[in-house]
């Protein structure tokens, strides 16, 4: 295991207590390449208003990835909602076919909790080939791949992502690994997600 890292957003000036909302998923894509659209959907979704738990035994995604297999569960306690997920053995061949690397991460999990004073969130991201990755991952890390046209990007890769809304309400959506297809414009565009989870305090007012 490379990193295991937590993020913790408080939510200021707390208002009466309502009820807490999660989620989480094993992985998606939703990529747009050779004028193919192609959407996976959140793979083995948890709620937690059920379903609680999600399983996928993975599989190719076209020419692009290959999820392995990934589960998730869903649960809420009093005011609390905790959502988790983990999967395994992804690849991701799409950019080699622009003189890209192939990119595997062998495991990688997300999780997140949530109360009336804001969410949690922690990530963990095994062994990752076809980049460089510190040790220890700090947050938001995104690497860069080049080879794109006139010195732009094939692709960024961020491991350990964390998006709040701004301003902060107390919510948090989490991301194991977030693979962005030539984001400053080419032959295909889109997004890969490996191990969602997201937490909202006040997600039922």
């Amino acid at each position: 295991m490379l990193a295991v890292t937590a993020l913790a957003v408080p939510l200021l000036g707390a208002a009466a207590p309502v009820t807490s909302t999660g989620w989480a998923s094993a992985g998606s894509a939703d990529v747009l390449i050779d004028n193919e659209h192609v959407v996976t959907g959140e793979l083995a979704k948890c709620t937690v208003d059920g379903p609680y738990k999600g399983w996928t035994q993975g599989g190719a995604t076209g020419d692009i990835a290959v999820f392995g297999s990934g589960d998730t569960g869903c649960g809420r306690s009093g005011g609390t909602s905790i959502a988790e997920a983990a999967g395994r053995r992804f690849k991701a061949t799409v950019l080699q076919r622009y003189g890209g690397p192939e990119l595997t991460v062998r495991t990688y999990s997300a999780k997140c909790s949530t109360t009336d004073i804001g969410s949690v969130g922690e990530v963990a991201v095994g062994a990752v080939e076809g980049v460089t990755v510190p040790s220890e991952i700090p947050a938001n890390y995104r690497i860069v791949i080049p080879g794109g046209a006139a010195g732009t990007a094939l692709a960024t890769v961020t491991l350990n992502e964390t998006v709040t809304p701004q301003p902060p309400d107390g919510s948090l959506v989490t991301h194991a690994v977030h693979i962005k297809l030539f984001p400053q414009g080419g032959p295909a565009s889109g997004d890969i997600y490996l191990g969602t989870a997201a937490c909202d305090p006040f997600g039922k007012k």
